[in-house]
């Protein structure tokens, strides 16, 4: 089973999840599910429908911003807003994570709603080291 990461009260990131993960995180209170990696990136990855499936019939949103190498601004400006205007806790998932916190950091730093200082933090504290990935202040 992946491995939840609590970033914040509202947001946590994961390696890859599967359908069955989508559901227990479902049963966990998530109410957002974010699928950050493009179909097709590994072999045996579970395709983003099935993931969305899962997380519909269990009761949760799904939203998809396939991320490849750095987040856009605009893929980081939609993570973040998606996040903030949740009902509830987020799950974001990618290979390992890394892409979904640094979309979601890069959001919220562009939009000055968090200050660098606090983003790097919140990632250290879930195992990502995200300061050479955020612009100075």
């Amino acid at each position: 089973m992946s491995q939840f990461r609590k970033v914040t009260e509202h947001l946590s990131v994961s390696p890859q999840i599967t359908p069955e993960e989508a559901r227990a995180a479902v049963a966990q209170g998530f109410v957002l599910i974010i699928n950050n990696r493009p179909d097709g990136e590994a072999p045996g990855q579970p395709a983003g429908r099935e993931i969305e499936a899962a997380a519909k019939d269990a009761g949760a949103e799904y939203l998809a911003i396939p991320v490849v190498g750095r987040p856009t601004p605009e893929q980081a400006d939609a993570q973040a807003k998606a996040v903030a205007a949740a009902k509830g806790p987020v799950l974001a998932f990618c290979r390992s994570g890394t892409r979904s916190i640094a979309a979601w950091a890069l959001g919220e730093h562009g939009a000055r709603r968090t200050p660098r200082h606090e983003l790097i933090r919140l990632a250290k504290a879930a195992g990502y080291d995200l300061e050479p990935l955020l612009p100075p202040s």
